[in-house]
């Protein structure tokens, strides 16, 4: 274990000294560590329990924070560090730490970082650009009363839409014309990145409009370390199950 306590601080270690390689994505199950834990670079043979080894942990969940694990029939979220198929983040991930928020915590005027900089309330001032996570998944109960199945078809993302509108009329939420077209005919040229894309920003207006709390746990753990989807209520995972992260 590495003994990692804090997010902010072990973020701007990340691609510098001996975490030269943390965001290098490892090609073989040889190549992952700790220190270069993103895995696999493609398709062909690559299996979870690579990565579980090589990361010394036990199951799949022990990457999984607790704000990504499955819970009232939510499917759990995939672990960060996986970087293969349609639901990975790692990728991503890699992106938004290397070439924005670390750049951004080092800018003359720096970000603050809900849940790690505290309660959204209080980073909510005039001058203040707060960065959260969002979890579309998370909010397709917010907004449809039997979630969304097979998104990746049109069919469905136009149907979607009227629940959409329904909300924005409700919150009081004025569209933009190019935004009710896309919306009304089910994103015929985003698929379903720009349907999730716009139902994330919906779950950040529904928090931020005080129609849902923001949700961020009485938990250090979390709040300095793991971070939290914005809006998602806290629930206590089983005594069975993780995370355990290989960086405590």
């Amino acid at each position: 274990m590495l003994g990692v306590t804090e997010f902010k601080p072990f973020l701007l270690q990340l691609g510098h000294d001996d975490f030269s390689d943390f965001y290098r994505i490892s090609a073989r199950s040889s190549e992952i560590s700790k220190h270069r834990p993103f895995y696999p670079h493609k398709p062909g043979g690559t299996k979870h329990s690579h990565l579980l080894s090589a990361l010394g942990v036990t199951c799949i969940n022990d990457l999984r924070r607790k704000c990504e694990l499955g819970f009232d029939g939510r499917k759990p979220a995939c672990p960060v560090f996986w970087t293969l198929g349609a639901n990975q983040v790692g990728r991503a991930a890699i992106i938004g730490w290397r070439d924005v928020i670390a750049p951004a915590l080092c800018s003359d005027r720096p970000p603050v970082l809900w849940p790690f900089d505290g309660c959204l309330n209080d980073l909510l001032k005039p001058g203040n650009i707060v960065i959260v996570e969002t979890y579309p998944a998370e909010c397709y109960g917010w907004f449809f009363e039997n979630g969304v199945n097979g998104k990746g078809k049109l069919e469905v993302r136009t149907k979607a839409s009227s629940a959409l509108f329904k909300w924005a009329v409700e919150a009081n939420v004025n569209l933009d014309v190019a935004l009710e077209n896309a919306i009304q005919q089910g994103f015929p040229d985003g698929d379903d990145d720009a349907f999730d894309a716009t139902v994330g920003l919906f779950g950040m207006l529904e928090v931020l409009l005080n129609r849902r709390k923001s949700g961020e746990p009485n938990d250090e753990c979390v709040t300095k370390l793991e971070g939290w989807i914005l809006g998602q209520r806290y629930s206590v995972p089983p005594s069975n199950t993780g995370p355990s992260l290989p960086f405590k």
